[in-house]
Formats: structure tokens, C-alpha cells, sequence
């Protein structure tokens, strides 16, 4: 699907404030509703923009520890990964994995309801043979920015 500079301003905007009312959108991009919307219907239809969502601020409900990881497995091998991955995503209190290059094999955010939460979390871990060679655990002090990047998509 060819996006053009309308196309690609619907999503910087929805991309920010998912609950814009459709005049305001049709107004910020310089056209009229009906073809605004139908632009809209038309990048949700073709799976462009996949839906729509609330960021939730947990620490506001829950309680949270947070705490990042770097990860480091015994092995290199792809049973060795999807091992490790697998248990990654049976694990709630996951909320972020990355597989890096540089020295480690993962940086994990885990969000548990304590420090010894996620102590009896990495215990459980170490001993059920996920291969993990060796860990370093930061302790989250502060939150300086968290967000979403900005959507920047080159017309192409």
C-alpha cells in the first residue's frame, strides 16, 4: 500500500492521541471528514493501524518494583533461545525483552510487587535449567522519560 503526506499524518496523529475526534483529525490534516475517515477506514482495513489503546499507569493500581536485567545464556545455540524466550513470555511480571548484540544475550524489564518478589522470581529461574549463565540486576530508582517513540514513516 502506497501511503501518501495525508496517509502519513493520520498516523503521527493517531499515533499520539488514538481518541481524536474525526473533525479534529480531518482539521489537522487540511481535508474534509468523510475523506479523512475513509483514509482511516482504509490504513485500519489494510492492517497499518492494528487498533487502539489506553497507556495504563500501573503504579497508580499497583505497587510495582521495577528492575532491568542483563542476561547472559550458557549457550548460543536456537533450543538454547527459544528455551529462554519461551519462558520469558510465560512470565507476567515480564514487561520488556530485548535480544541484544554487545557482550549480553537479553535486557529484561521485569515489574514485580517487591524486590524479593522478583529475587524469588530469578530464583525459580536459575533453577529451572533456562540456561542462564549469569545476570545483573538494576534496581529502578527513578523514571526520567518513558513513552512512545514518534512515529516517523519516510514517503516512499
Amino acid at each position: 500500500m502506497k501511503l501518501d503526506r495525508y496517509d502519513i499524518k493520520i498516523l503521527e496523529i493517531l499515533a499520539k492521541d488514538g481518541r481524536i475526534t474525526k473533525s479534529r483529525l480531518a482539521e489537522a490534516i487540511n481535508l474534509s471528514v468523510s475523506p479523512c475517515w475513509e483514509r482511516v477506514k482504509r490504513l485500519e482495513k489494510a492492517g497499518i493501524i492494528e487498533g487502539y489503546s489506553a497507556r495504563i499507569n500501573a503504579r497508580v493500581l499497583l505497587k510495582r518494583a521495577p528492575v532491568w536485567m542483563q542476561i547472559e545464556l550458557k549457550q548460543h545455540n536456537a533450543e538454547s533461545f527459544l528455551r529462554f524466550e519461551n519462558a520469558i513470555h510465560a512470565t507476567p511480571e515480564v514487561t520488556e525483552c530485548v535480544a541484544v548484540g554487545g557482550g549480553v544475550d537479553y535486557l529484561v524489564k521485569v515489574e514485580a510487587s517487591s524486590i524479593d518478589a522478583y529475587q524469588r522470581l530469578i530464583d525459580d529461574w536459575l533453577t529451572s535449567d533456562l540456561g542462564i549463565e549469569r545476570y545483573f540486576t538494576y534496581i529502578v530508582t527513578k523514571t526520567v522519560k518513558a513513552s512512545m517513540p514518534p512515529i516517523r514513516i519516510e514517503q516512499g
